[in-house]
């Protein structure tokens, strides 16, 4: 493919002329990698992509959270690779992934995706976006409000397309840069399902922002589920938030961040990150012949602090792997 010549070409329409609007969406059949890619021609290496004929008004990084989801993920990228060529966006998706078998921690691996992927690109846009969810329409685009942190999947099917309630915040969400700075990212210490999201609504307000929303007709999302025929749905609750956010969100988040960089590698439909971000004390406690002190468990469970700066706990160390701050 050949890049396009941005000194000639002619900026993007403001409103993309090969949008659908509602999209059929299933998940019967699980796509191969070999036929995403043959659907998806003008793709580079990484995952990256920019209009060939036009030159792109936005540029938007999609960071998705991951840990052994190889489904899911051929399901998303089968579908948002289209999606986002329709908007005429320059776009990457990146994929963060967090080693081992402790508890999984969606808002420090973000925080980990945000701090590489800016080193690529100074980036209009960060839509940070789980795995399991699917848009339902190309008029749902993937930018950010100029003003707020926007609330993208604002109409679930899991959730009879409407909010779980008033301040949810999960799901998709777009924020430029500067609001992410701006509200110190996300929290690091939300390890397992959940909660996290009710600290990152808190934390938008406490750093004097709102929320907007896509409007619920066309934020519409289905969510990728195998077992959607049989399965007996269980209510919904509310996940638990754990800590008070007001104490704790400026000594939490991007300023604190510590990880171990382990692989950046390039496929053909996306940039994985794998990373070592660390583990609970639960998760030693569960690992045989690991024994935890008090002493150990008092200095995991203190709030982090900027000028200590120790050596996170790590079952991945090595040599040739750095630990990472981000200020």
């Amino acid at each position: 493919m050949m890049a396009p010549n941005e000194d000639t070409m002619p900026y993007c329409s403001a409103q993309s002329p090969v949008l659908v609007g509602p999209l059929t969406i299933t998940f019967r059949v699980l796509p191969s990698e070999r036929l995403i890619m043959e659907r998806n021609h003008f793709v580079q290496s990484g995952g990256h992509y920019r209009p060939p004929h036009c030159f792109a008004r936005y540029k938007s990084a999609i960071l998705v959270a991951y840990r052994n989801q190889e489904k899911y993920l051929r399901h998303l990228l089968y579908y948002i690779h289209p999606f986002l060529q329709r908007q005429q966006l320059s776009y990457t998706i990146y994929l963060i992934q967090q080693v081992g078998t402790g508890s999984f921690n969606r808002a420090k691996l973000l925080n980990v995706g945000v701090r590489e992927a800016m080193k690529d690109e100074e980036w209009d846009c960060l839509v940070l976006h789980d795995i399991d969810l699917v848009p339902e329409n190309d008029y749902n685009l993937y930018i950010c409000d100029e003003y707020y942190p926007k609330h993208m999947a604002s109409a679930m099917d899991k959730f009879q397309y409407t909010l779980p309630y008033s301040s949810f915040f999960g799901g998709v969400s777009a924020l430029t840069p500067e609001h992410y700075m701006k509200m110190n990212g996300f929290p690091n210490t939300y390890w397992g399902d959940g909660g996290e999201n009710d600290d990152i609504a808190a934390r938008i307000h406490l750093a004097g922002m709102k929320i907007v929303r896509t409007s619920p007709h066309l934020g519409r999302y289905r969510v990728i589920n195998y077992n959607e025929e049989t399965e007996i749905q269980k209510p919904w609750r509310r996940p638990p938030s754990r800590h008070n956010t007001r104490k704790t969100w400026k000594t939490d988040g991007m300023n604190t961040l510590q990880f171990r960089l382990l692989s950046r590698t390039k496929h053909p439909l996306y940039t994985k990150i794998t990373v070592d971000i660390g583990y609970t004390v639960s998760d030693l406690e569960e690992t045989p012949g690991i024994g935890v002190t008090n002493g150990l468990k008092e200095s995991l469970l203190a709030p982090p602090v900027r000028e200590a700066q120790e050596p996170f706990l790590s079952p991945f160390r090595s040599e040739s792997a750095t630990t990472t701050p981000c200020y």
